[in-house]
């Protein structure tokens, strides 16, 4: 028995799933983990490098990346792709033309990199709660999303959902952790 075949049996008992979430900065990253982390959401400040948060979810062990989406730190992003399953991309739904045109562009160059090739694509349009946010189909046709074949080589889905209140929140991570799930777990 090789070493890559116990690590993947390893990694396949505790079914370990690894989460990056990235988007720019006030998208609600933070408030996302903190909400299914059942975290007083008060006194969240921005997110300065990364945190790491380990969320029991489904019978699975997320460990979840929360990275700064500062301009000056969005150059370490990279740093974070190796042995990623999941990448939660977090879009503030109210915000103007010119900031949902810079969201597009990083993503792209975040999904276009080969250490994340195959990974899972999550996009939450954030803020549904409030009255300004575009709805999630409207964020899928801005971030060039609005055809199946958009991003050959990933699995991806866009969710409207509310960091503040939880609304669609759940659901969401829940797709995507079946879709993880579903592409890195075998059935015994």
């Amino acid at each position: 028995m090789g070493l890559l075949t116990i690590l993947r049996k390893n990694r396949q008992r505790e079914r370990e799933i690894r989460i990056l979430i990235l988007g720019l900065d006030n998208a609600g990253k933070t408030t996302i983990v903190h909400r299914l982390l059942g975290r007083d959401l008060s006194s969240i400040s921005p997110t300065l490098g990364f945190a790491i948060s380990t969320i029991a979810y489904g019978g699975f062990k997320l460990n979840v990346w929360d990275v700064g989406g500062q301009k000056s730190i969005r150059s370490f992003w990279r740093n974070y792709f190796e042995k990623t399953d999941a990448v939660v991309w977090v879009v503030d739904a109210a915000d103007g033309e010119e900031r949902l045109k810079e969201c597009r562009k990083e993503m792209e160059r975040v999904v276009t990199e080969e250490r994340l090739s195959g990974a899972t694509l999550l996009v939450l349009a954030n803020k549904q709660d409030l009255p300004s946010a575009l709805p999630a189909s409207t964020i899928s046709s801005l971030l060039g999303l609005d055809s199946p074949n958009a991003l050959p080589g990933h699995h991806w889905a866009v969710w409207g959902c509310s960091a503040y209140d939880g609304r669609g929140l759940r659901e969401a991570i829940g797709w995507c952790v079946s879709d993880v799930g579903g592409r890195l777990f075998l059935v015994d």
